[in-house]
């Protein structure tokens, strides 16, 4: 196991904690208002100071590790629940008028920026950690369904394939118990890098005013709010940013390592 891997894994096991431990504890309640206690610097009391209402900083930390991971898992699970799906179907029926939707719905998607997608959406219907996630779920859609369609396209040559089908399976039946599990690492690996691209998207949005709202911390909501206060008290925007870039850099220290693991064609370079 490289470095990079054991980093990866160490940041992103920090996160999880953090929004693990926000479930059931943080110093002090998220939503209280101190006027006196504003722009505090780091103490026994709190931690990493308070903000210009007097909010704990550390627990608004570690709500937001709450609110960042919720919307990258649902999210992600969003478009590799249907992505994935809809990949399969393509291949399976690869050159047939489902499998030309499929590929002609994808290049649409990709054809617009994906914030630009999440935007839309949640100017339409609101702004809301709930379109939050739908939005960018909905652009993940297509990154499953494109790489799955890919992948299993050349799975569809091998022997193993022409044996299953000997045996009397049908394209469903082969698609489930031989094409996905083949596809199993190159899942996971793509949606490590979607999880840290997810987070980065809802950062942006509660960073415009479109993700989770008030009272609810997010780590883009706080960086919103410290820009006019950058010059007295650059700390308010340090600890949220400081937060995105470890979040999402172990995410992605650790989906690089995983390929480098389950590419077995990385396994014989280095060997």
């Amino acid at each position: 196991m490289t470095r990079g891997v054991l980093i990866g894994a160490g940041l992103t096991a920090v996160l999880v904690l953090a929004a693990l431990l926000s479930l059931v504890w943080t110093p002090h309640d998220v939503a209280a208002i101190d006027i006196a206690a504003k722009l505090q610097g780091s103490s026994a009391a709190h931690w990493l100071g308070t903000d210009h209402f007097g909010r704990d900083l550390f627990s608004m930390i570690l709500v937001g590790a709450r609110v960042s991971l919720a919307v990258a898992l649902v999210a992600v699970g969003i478009g590799a629940g249907l992505g994935v799906p809809l990949g399969l179907i393509a291949a399976a029926r690869r050159g047939s008028v489902v499998d030309e939707v499929v590929t002609r719905a994808n290049d649409v998607i990709f054809a617009f920026p994906s914030l630009l997608i999440a935007i839309l959406i949640t100017a339409v219907f609101g702004p809301s950690a709930l379109n939050a996630i739908i939005a960018i779920g909905i652009f993940n859609i297509p990154v499953f369904a494109r790489l799955t369609r890919g992948a299993a396209l050349a799975l569809w040559q091998r022997d193993f394939v022409l044996a299953a089908r000997v045996a009397g399976k049908g394209d469903a039946r082969i698609s489930v118990e031989h094409i996905l599990p083949n596809l199993a690492d190159l899942l996971i690996v793509q949606a490590t890098i979607q999880f840290s691209l997810a987070i980065l998207a809802e950062a942006a949005l509660s960073y415009v005013g479109l993700g989770a709202q008030p009272p609810t911390p997010s780590w883009g909501r706080m960086l919103a709010d410290s820009q006019t206060m950058i010059a007295i008290a650059p700390r308010l925007a340090l600890v949220p940013g400081l937060a995105i870039v470890l979040a999402v850099l172990g995410l992605n220290l650790l989906g690089d390592g995983l390929r480098d693991m389950l590419d077995p064609r990385t396994r014989r370079a280095r060997a």
